[in-house]
């Protein structure tokens, strides 16, 4: 008897050509998103200073700001949202998340003191997390798999329009706004650091009406593997978030047979964790920066908990792999910076070059958006290339990416030479970035096609604790313990000579973890290889 084809889903309508005209419209929509997150994500380094004096706060508590309190929440609802967009319907979670996060920026430039910022920084986390994963899978059935490749990186430009476009509007409209109203009262007492950000949060809660209007494709139509909707998504959704969420993941461990030892195990984690916060909040007097980062490595060992009673294999895989673990480490210490750098380099220039924001909005914005654009996709190219001779050509990359950056960092850092140092921020942001790509690949390849995803996710939590959550922050807390920025930013290169020795053990036990990947998964219980 033949089997009936999956029932299409009550929300998908009947699907275009792939990669026909609809397919690259949703596909520029999708961009602009993408450039809109990256602008609520990356404008508070522009408007840095201007917040620091106004609400009476230091550079760590900026850094925090800025990296760890976004990048905590990111992370971890980046994890269950991922699995929503799985079973949903992906236009509306990519609406909803959009409406949110814009109005959590928006919502920041009313906060009048730091714990109100930093709720609204939280809120910026926890909706962008809603973006990417949606769209991915999005796309992924709007095109045929072998433009897959080229549609994502297009899609990932985003990054560097958004991070650029971030620079210039924000350094304009806190010039021209507090040159209009210079010794005036300003409307409802705003600053332009508050204009700023209510102007770059609210057109996308009307862009959120765009996005719902897609049509949601047959998942799974361009790999003809279509699959059947999910019942019962949301239900998928809360079994996801009790996996990461404190104290949730208790209670999931218990329904999901973690038993006493696990229990011990999860709590011992628990316990080490706070101990660990209280002494570095004693020494540094930061109980923000801490208690988030404790949470969010709880939630990290819950996860990997949960996913080693659902799904062994994958669990041995992703955290018994040595080149994975050190591949994961080493990149992360590459972000870590280069978030520290995308957060300080606007302060520096206005604090050592006395440049007006506006200008350095235009001119660093501009730079910062192509050089980041030609260095993941130059980076991407010869990796490739360099796979293609050697196994370890990708990380021998990673590599250079690690170290060759630092020398155009110290020039520009010392240099008093204004132009000089403008000049110098495109190859140390091209070379910085090249790295991307070689990351996110080098994880596929160590992992079964079935694996990928949840590989992802855990490589994306250990670049954001790592390279977000502790690369701003470390540079701010010794730049207020030094006494100057520009030291504490020489200083954070150091991270990099770590990265590359991290790198180099990665490279090292490569070949013999890619040869014995089906070996590894089938005493781990995988089964049919």
């Amino acid at each position: 008897m033949a089997q009936s084809a999956p029932a299409r889903p009550a929300s998908a309508s009947p699907s275009p050509e792939l990669g026909g005209r609809y397919s690259r419209y949703v596909l520029s929509v999708l961009v602009v998103v993408y450039v809109l997150n990256f602008v609520d994500r990356q404008i508070p380094a522009i408007l840095n200073d201007r917040i620091k004096a106004d609400l009476g706060l230091t550079d760590s508590q900026m850094g925090f700001l800025y990296g760890t309190a976004f990048a905590v929440f990111y992370a971890l609802f980046g994890i269950p949202l991922g699995r929503l967009a799985d079973v949903w319907n992906r236009r509306s979670l990519i609406a909803l998340g959009l409406v949110f996060w814009s109005a959590m920026t928006a919502l920041s430039g009313l906060a009048r003191n730091f714990t109100q910022l930093a709720a609204a920084r939280i809120g910026v986390g926890v909706g962008e997390a809603s973006a990417s994963p949606a769209a991915y899978s999005l796309l992924s059935d709007y095109f045929p798999a072998r433009r897959r490749a080229t549609v994502l990186a297009i899609y990932s430009s985003g990054i560097y329009l958004g991070a650029g476009l971030s620079l210039a509007l924000g350094g304009l409209i806190v010039d021209r706004w507090d040159a209009a109203f210079a010794g005036a009262a300003a409307p409802f007492g705003l600053r332009g650091w508050q204009v700023a950000f209510l102007a770059v949060g609210l057109p996308g809660i009307a862009l959120a009406l765009l996005v719902r209007t897609l049509r949601e494709p047959r998942r799974g139509q361009a790999d003809g593997i279509e699959t059947a909707p999910e019942p019962h998504p949301f239900r998928e959704f809360f079994r996801e978030l009790r996996a990461v969420i404190p104290p949730l993941t208790l209670w999931h461990l218990v329904r999901s047979g973690g038993g006493a030892r696990g229990l011990a195990v999860n709590l011992g984690a628990a316990g080490g964790l706070a101990l660990a916060a209280a002494a570095l909040v004693r020494a540094t007097g930061d109980p923000a920066q801490w208690i988030a980062l404790a949470v969010g490595l709880y939630a990290a060992v819950s996860w990997t908990q949960a996913l080693a009673l659902r799904d062994r294999p994958s669990a041995s895989l992703i955290l018994g792999t040595p080149s994975l673990r050190w591949a994961a480490v080493g990149f992360a210490l590459v972000a870590f910076t280069g978030y520290g750098f995308g957060q300080w380099l606007p302060p520096f220039f206005l604090r050592f070059h006395q440049v007006s924001m506006a200008q350095l909005g235009l001119v660093l914005g501009g730079v910062v958006a192509v050089s980041g654009f030609l260095g993941v996709t130059i980076g991407g190219v010869l990796a490739d290339r360099w796979r293609e001779r050697s196994k370890r050509g990708r990380l021998y990359l990673g590599m250079l990416a690690a170290v060759t950056p630092a020398p155009f960092a110290v020039w520009l850092l010392v240099t008093p030479n204004t132009a000089l140092a403008y000049a110098l921020v495109f190859p140390l942001n091209l070379l910085s970035t090249m790295y991307l790509g070689v990351g996110a690949s080098t994880i596929q390849d160590l992992v079964l096609p079935r694996m990928r995803a949840i590989a992802s996710a855990a490589y994306i939590m250990v670049i954001t604790f790592i390279g977000l959550a502790l690369g701003p922050y470390a540079i701010g807390t010794l730049s207020d313990a030094m006494g100057s920025l520009r030291t504490a930013m020489l200083v954070s290169l150091a991270v990099n000579l770590l990265a590359f020795a991290a790198l180099g053990l990665s490279a090292f036990h490569l070949v013999r973890d890619e040869e014995t990947l089906r070996a590894r998964a089938r005493a781990a219980g995988e089964p049919g290889l």
